[in-house]
């Protein structure tokens, strides 16, 4: 219903507007992220930042191809240039947030861009776009961010949770969304060794060592 509002808009909401939208929404998240150190209420800013971005990020190409508007090059450039863009700022927003420390932050960016890469490499050797590994994709994984937000709302035991840790002769000092933060980044990373661990096989197979007397 809503695509059908959008494509009778006479093109005053276009694909790129959308896009734009999309990027709002992750400004939205890094703002309600950072004002949380003057109180928990602006989760409900960063929450609101992920449906924002969530609706620009997954109507834009629909838009398009309702449209029958599709421009297969620009919009391949646009949308995963701004997904870069959005997946930062979200993430940096995270880290200076009073929840979560800036390197754990930073240790979830790394996994995710690493497997938007392998998606890339993919999309060009298998003409195979995919965006969902074990049943988790960018639209399941925000769900997860605003449920995990939520909890700690409404609960002022986890807002000041802190554990500290010491490795190394330093101490690191763990905040209530780092527990989730290294979790996502762990899952990421399995995820992606997992998915090049299988793939490399798979080329293989199809581009076999040749031998001297091939």
């Amino acid at each position: 219903m809503l695509i059908g509002l959008l494509a009778d808009s006479n093109n005053f909401v276009t694909s790129d507007h959308l896009s734009l939208l999309g990027l709002m929404g992750a400004f939205m998240i890094a703002v309600g992220y950072a004002l949380t150190n003057l109180g928990p209420a602006w989760l409900w800013l960063a929450n609101a930042g992920f449906l924002v971005n969530w609706l620009g990020d997954s109507l834009d190409g629909t838009l398009a191809r309702y449209r029958n508007q599709q421009r297969p090059l620009y919009g391949f450039y646009l949308d995963h240039n701004l997904d870069c863009v959005c997946e930062f700022l979200m993430v940096f927003g995270a880290g200076l947030s009073a929840y979560m420390s800036l390197n754990v932050a930073l240790l979830i960016i790394v996994p995710y861009l690493m497997l938007e890469v392998y998606v890339m490499i993919n999309a060009h050797l298998k003409n195979e776009f995919r965006l969902t590994y074990a049943k988790l994709g960018p639209t399941e994984l925000r769900l997860i961010i605003v449920l995990v937000n939520t909890l700690v709302y409404f609960s002022p035991a986890l807002q000041a949770w802190t554990y500290t840790v010491t490795e190394l002769n330093r101490s690191y000092t763990l905040l209530a969304l780092d527990a989730a933060g290294l979790f996502i980044s762990l899952s990421l990373m399995v995820i992606y060794l997992v998915s090049i661990w299988k793939d490399a096989h798979y080329f293989a197979s199809i581009d076999p060592l040749k031998t001297s007397s091939d």
